[in-house]
């Protein structure tokens, strides 16, 4: 009974048109809903549609493009696990398999790896105003202080402005002429030491030698005081260490804690500081000795400070003003480029003709022949010794200071080679891949100094199957600095003694040949070897 009253009431015409009613108000809201939401999506598609099409722009440019040939990567690390502890060696195993243009990946920086004469033109002078940059790095910012320095600064106004600080007043050719009095001062010295071992029939350590004499060069010339018993010693052996460590967060930027968790981070800035309490000091000591008239000009015996602290008086009136930051940091320049890679030229140097005894025994006649019955090599005496120019050369060629050059950065999208290089690229030029490379050079490993007798290759970044100090823009501008002192330690080191092995030990037995890794490769043992005075 209830039933049939319920059914009756629902099929009533009253409760027909309420139903209706509600049926057509959900229909009616559920269209103003669906409106409601395409307005929305069509509003989305609006703002979002120049993303979206800048993607799929994107997408089709990545797909046309053409990289250069790349190893396999692991994620996040990319290809840093494969670079081992001699990098230059394990570049070069790469441009073996991939070519001489590979691309790496360290961390999710990319790393273009040029590794033939042809590819390092193309970079180093072609495109050298695209190349010319400098990647950041953690260690260089410690050290020169925020890199303001000529070696680590970016490429612009403030780079060419220090630069031609270097080239026009440190650096020329007047100014490494007028410290030749130091330089053959402290050769004098150094060959006394060795008389002195001579005497005593010990054997000399070449590898401290050398260092004492390059350093104490460098010093007298840059700040008026010998290296040898300097605070600076101990801080700048620590400085070589530091910057051959590997910093990770130069390439994966959420591991830069790493640097304060293991200590390297906080060794390196202690290190600076005391680097920096001695450099205010010397500045101090010149200031307070300004009463001598300026020498910008080179033609005294001034020093690099005294210079800088000259250009710093002028350069009050000018758009370009150098404060005691900038100062400290070519000084520093000054000592890392100056005394590390002359020290690795000279000590490779006499490795060679070490384990050479016929090509040291063709140096001495040359020397000795220009030298005459006088006591000591001068520097005009050097212009006419071509064997020993080349074995200069030849020690470059093997042995370069830096075997990978400092990296550059690319600063625009740009194509090298037929392959595409994006902008932000780091590049790494395998100076010495290209020096020992069959292509260029008969028995590339092989020390032949006599291959540059007849041959008018230099080492100024002209010729790029030999690129020791860089080319272009970013070239070592203290080239003639350090091949002057090579030469003068080298050919009076050889003049005055007979140099031979420990007894016993013949050829590579005697010379581990075996290098440190870091910017600059030095031997990993120290080189000894007995000397006897030449009558």
């Amino acid at each position: 009974m209830n039933q049939h009253k319920i059914i009756e009431e629902l099929q009533s015409p009253r409760v027909i048109l309420i139903l209706k009613q509600k049926a057509m108000s959900n229909f009616v809201n559920g269209i103003s809903s669906l409106w409601f939401l395409l307005s929305i999506l069509a509003l989305f598609i609006f703002l979002a549609f120049p993303t979206i099409l800048s993607l799929l722009s994107k997408l089709n440019s990545n797909s046309a493009k053409k990289p250069p040939p790349s190893p396999p990567k692991l994620p996040i690390i990319g290809n840093l696990h494969q670079l081992g502890t001699l990098t230059h060696h394990t570049l070069q195993s790469f441009a073996q398999t991939y070519g001489p243009l590979t691309l790496l990946h360290f961390g999710k920086v990319p790393v273009l790896v040029v590794s033939s004469a042809e590819a390092a033109r193309e970079v180093l002078k072609t495109q050298d105003h695209i190349f010319c940059n400098r990647p950041h790095r953690k260690m260089f910012d410690i050290f020169w202080y925020g890199s303001r320095d000529v070696a680590s600064a970016p490429y612009g106004h403030y780079w060419r402005q220090v630069r031609s600080i270097c080239v026009l007043h440190l650096l020329s050719t007047k100014k490494v002429q007028s410290f030749h009095r130091v330089r053959e001062e402290e050769v004098v010295l150094m060959i006394d030491k060795v008389r002195q071992s001579c005497y005593a029939s010990m054997p000399v350590n070449l590898t401290d030698l050398l260092s004492d004499v390059t350093n104490d060069i460098v010093c007298r010339c840059v700040i008026g005081r010998r290296y040898e018993g300097s605070e600076l010693r101990g801080p700048m052996s620590q400085l070589e260490e530091l910057l051959g460590a590997a910093v990770l967060g130069d390439y994966i930027p959420c591991l830069d804690w790493l640097g304060r968790l293991n200590g390297v981070y906080g060794r390196a800035e202690r290190v600076a500081k005391q680097l920096d309490q001695f450099l205010d000091q010397v500045v101090d000591e010149h200031v307070s000795e300004r009463g001598r008239d300026d020498d910008v000009d080179g033609l005294g015996q001034n020093d690099f400070v005294d210079i800088l602290l000259s250009i710093q008086k002028t350069s009050r009136t000018t758009d370009f003003q150098i404060d005691r930051t900038i100062m400290k940091a070519l000084i520093m320049d000054m000592f890392g480029a100056g005394t590390d890679t002359t020290l690795a030229v000279l000590e490779w140097g006499m490795t060679e003709l070490l384990r050479h005894p016929n090509m040291m025994q063709k140096l001495q006649n040359e020397v000795r022949s220009v030298g005459g019955g006088r006591t000591d090599i001068t520097e005009d005496d050097l212009n006419v010794m071509p064997y020993l120019k080349a074995v200069i050369k030849e020690i470059l060629r093997l042995h370069p200071p830096s075997p990978i050059l400092i990296p550059r950065e690319c600063m625009q999208d740009t194509k090298v080679m037929g392959y595409d290089i994006a902008m932000g690229t780091q590049v790494l030029v395998n100076a010495w891949s290209i020096s020992t490379d069959p292509s260029y050079w008969d028995q590339p490993l092989e020390f032949q100094p006599e291959r540059f007798l007849k041959s008018s290759m230099d080492i100024k970044g002209h010729d790029f199957q030999l690129i020791p100090f860089g080319a272009g823009r970013r070239g070592c501008p203290g080239i003639a600095f350090a091949m002057i002192v090579n030469e003068l330690v080298l050919a009076n080191i050889v003049h005055h003694f007979d140099w031979a092995l420990p007894p016993g030990l013949v050829g590579d037995q005697a010379l581990d040949m075996s290098e440190t890794t870091g910017l600059t490769v030095h031997r990993k043992l120290p080189l000894l070897a007995l000397a006897s005075l030449h009558m």
